[in-house]
């Protein structure tokens, strides 16, 4: 078989998964199923990115967001108690703006991709096969050569971004116990455990005795007299 010709199939395939999973997201009633279905969507669209040479978009798509941020997702939404009758409630009255706004958006994008088409130029060709490297290799030496200092700039600002996510969510509580790890490493064992030996205490054989007997004599049976005599 001609390779343009099953790379030609292999599109097509990967694009019809990735639009029936699309679909499915948006029309499943199970919230995991649909989640699950995001999860296919994700690795479709990273085999398409295999198709275009973009290994290192592709490899990101699935280490971040299929195996990351949607794992996350498919726990909680395993771990909440969600309502389904309450979400699917005004489904149908909030259809067709729901539709018309769908189309709308799907117009502009049409219009979009047209005028984008018309003032297409010839980008020339690949930079990474022209350099006889991955994609992968040439975009990392030029994010760490070329574009070090916005690459560096972005790093910055989510930095931040996961700092003040933390600082804005962080409440201090006076009714929970805290736990000092410092303290806990300074303590010494010698100080919290102290082994005592003490003599072995054997029972009085009569003591015992005297207690079955007396156990025995206010509800006699077979069982406690045996006992008795032993």
């Amino acid at each position: 078989m001609n390779p343009q010709t099953l790379l030609l199939i292999c599109f097509y395939a990967f694009g019809f998964v990735t639009v029936a999973a699309a679909l499915s997201v948006i029309t499943l009633k199970n919230t995991v199923h649909a989640v699950l279905a995001l999860v296919l969507t994700f690795f479709s669209a990273a085999c398409l990115w295999m198709l275009l040479d973009a290994e290192f978009l592709a490899l990101v798509l699935v280490v971040v967001y299929v195996g990351a941020v949607m794992v996350l997702f498919l726990f909680v939404v395993m771990m909440l108690d969600i309502d389904q009758e309450k979400m699917h409630e005004g489904f149908v009255k909030f259809l067709p703006v729901g539709v018309i706004v769908a189309i709308v958006m799907l117009v502009e994008m049409l219009g979009l991709i047209g005028v984008r088409a018309m003032q297409a130029q010839n980008l020339g060709a690949n930079p990474a096969t022209a350099a006889g490297v991955s994609n992968t290799a040439w975009l990392g030496q030029a994010l760490y050569t070329k574009f070090l200092l916005p690459f560096e700039v972005a790093a910055l600002v989510l930095t931040v971004g996961l700092v003040a996510a933390v600082a804005l969510t962080l409440r201090e509580r006076h009714d929970t116990r805290y736990e000092s790890a410092s303290q806990q490493v300074k303590v010494d064992p010698r100080d919290r455990v102290r082994l005592v030996k003490m003599a072995p205490v054997h029972p009085d054989r009569s003591h015992i005795t005297s207690c079955l007997a007396r156990c025995c004599s206010a509800s006699p049976s077979p069982a406690c007299s045996s006992t008795a005599r032993t």
